[in-house]
């Protein structure tokens, strides 16, 4: 019993929820990223270069099999394929995720920089400073 109770208080701690929920919109983020690569960014460069789908390139290793049109079909007849295209996609798919996390943490060292360079008011005087400077004033009148 006394390890379950263990295993709660690890759960429940702040650092480990906040972490949970990383982990779930970092992988919502890269279900958004891997969408924008094939979805959005890979059909026009494919365009530009003759109408080639990245996902769709492969490398045909069976020798008793093929030639196949596309990737689907070389699976569907159990061919060893090399999925090179697929592999470009998953490499433009992390390169988008790493430079999303550079902006972000460039962003926020920039924002701790300007937060640190903000000058620090002095501090207001103490109650025996106040009585001090009351005291020299007392003195200069009477001067």
């Amino acid at each position: 019993m006394g390890m379950l109770k263990e295993f709660k208080e690890f759960a429940m701690r702040g650092n480990v929820l906040d972490m949970a929920v990383g982990i779930i919109i970092g992988a919502a983020f890269g279900k958004i990223v891997s969408s924008l690569v094939n979805d959005v960014i890979m059909p026009p460069i494919g365009k530009l270069m003759g109408n080639v789908d990245f996902s769709d390139l492969f490398i045909n290793l069976s020798r008793d099999k093929g030639p196949f049109e596309s990737l689907a079909a070389a699976k569907a007849a159990g061919a060893a394929t090399l999925n090179y295209g697929v592999f470009l996609n998953t490499v433009l798919d992390f390169v988008i995720v790493a430079f999303a996390i550079f902006m972000l943490i460039k962003g926020i060292n920039a924002a701790k920089r300007k937060e640190e360079a903000k000058p620090v008011p002095p501090p207001a005087p103490t109650g025996e400073e106040k009585l001090l400077a009351e005291i020299r004033d007392l003195l200069k009148h009477r001067s």
